[in-house]
Protein backbone atom coordinates (compact mmCIF):
# COMPACT_ATOMS: atom_id res chain seq x y z
CA UNK A 1 0.00 0.00 0.00
CA UNK A 2 3.17 2.38 1.04
CA UNK A 3 4.57 1.51 -2.93
CA UNK A 4 1.30 2.85 -4.35
CA UNK A 5 1.15 5.92 -2.56
CA UNK A 6 4.89 6.95 -2.82
CA UNK A 7 4.79 5.84 -6.84
CA UNK A 8 1.45 8.24 -6.68
CA UNK A 9 3.18 10.62 -5.19
CA UNK A 10 6.05 10.45 -7.55
CA UNK A 11 3.88 10.94 -10.84
CA UNK A 12 1.40 13.57 -9.32
CA UNK A 13 4.39 15.82 -8.84
CA UNK A 14 6.34 15.06 -12.15
CA UNK A 15 2.95 15.99 -13.49
CA UNK A 16 2.39 18.92 -11.75
CA UNK A 17 6.13 19.77 -12.16
CA UNK A 18 5.96 19.00 -16.08
CA UNK A 19 2.47 21.62 -16.34
CA UNK A 20 4.20 24.50 -14.78
CA UNK A 21 7.23 24.25 -17.09
CA UNK A 22 5.61 23.98 -20.23
CA UNK A 23 3.21 26.63 -19.27
CA UNK A 24 6.05 28.87 -19.82
CA UNK A 25 7.50 30.19 -23.49
CA UNK A 26 11.07 30.37 -21.83
CA UNK A 27 11.23 26.85 -20.74
CA UNK A 28 9.77 25.08 -23.79
CA UNK A 29 12.79 27.34 -24.78
CA UNK A 30 15.45 25.88 -23.22
CA UNK A 31 13.99 22.46 -22.96
CA UNK A 32 14.64 22.62 -26.70
CA UNK A 33 18.51 23.90 -25.84
CA UNK A 34 19.12 21.13 -23.58
CA UNK A 35 17.48 18.62 -25.96
CA UNK A 36 19.92 20.01 -28.99
CA UNK A 37 22.83 19.78 -26.86
CA UNK A 38 22.62 16.32 -25.84
CA UNK A 39 21.84 15.33 -29.63
CA UNK A 40 24.88 17.66 -30.56
CA UNK A 41 26.77 15.36 -27.45
CA UNK A 42 25.91 12.18 -28.27
CA UNK A 43 26.71 12.81 -31.84
CA UNK A 44 30.63 14.14 -31.52
CA UNK A 45 31.12 10.74 -29.40
CA UNK A 46 29.47 8.68 -31.99
CA UNK A 47 32.05 10.39 -34.58
CA UNK A 48 35.19 9.75 -32.17
CA UNK A 49 34.55 6.48 -31.44
CA UNK A 50 34.07 5.97 -35.25
CA UNK A 51 37.93 6.88 -35.54
CA UNK A 52 38.79 4.69 -32.82
CA UNK A 53 40.64 2.33 -35.06
CA UNK A 54 43.05 5.02 -35.86
CA UNK A 55 43.08 6.88 -32.38
CA UNK A 56 42.67 3.96 -30.09
CA UNK A 57 40.46 6.18 -28.05
CA UNK A 58 37.18 4.89 -27.60
CA UNK A 59 34.77 6.44 -25.00
CA UNK A 60 31.47 4.68 -24.24
CA UNK A 61 28.22 6.40 -25.17
CA UNK A 62 26.33 6.75 -21.80
CA UNK A 63 24.13 9.05 -19.68
CA UNK A 64 27.43 10.45 -18.20
CA UNK A 65 29.39 10.84 -20.87
CA UNK A 66 27.18 12.54 -22.59
CA UNK A 67 25.87 14.85 -19.81
CA UNK A 68 29.39 15.72 -19.38
CA UNK A 69 29.95 16.77 -23.20
CA UNK A 70 26.71 18.26 -23.42
CA UNK A 71 27.01 21.02 -20.63
CA UNK A 72 30.95 20.96 -21.42
CA UNK A 73 31.15 20.69 -24.97
CA UNK A 74 34.28 19.99 -26.73
CA UNK A 75 36.31 20.38 -23.44
CA UNK A 76 34.16 18.14 -21.56
CA UNK A 77 35.01 15.65 -24.65
CA UNK A 78 38.89 16.66 -24.04
CA UNK A 79 38.59 16.01 -20.34
CA UNK A 80 37.00 12.40 -21.26
CA UNK A 81 39.68 11.64 -23.51
CA UNK A 82 42.35 12.63 -21.11
CA UNK A 83 40.76 11.00 -18.34
CA UNK A 84 40.54 7.93 -20.62
CA UNK A 85 44.12 7.92 -21.91
CA UNK A 86 46.31 9.12 -18.68
CA UNK A 87 43.99 7.37 -15.67
CA UNK A 88 42.31 4.63 -17.16
CA UNK A 89 45.15 3.25 -18.78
Amino acid sequence: MMQYMLWGILIGSGVLLAFLLLRNRFAIQWLGYACLHVAFAAILLYILNLFSSYTHLELPLNAATIGTVSVLGIPGLAALAALKLFVLA
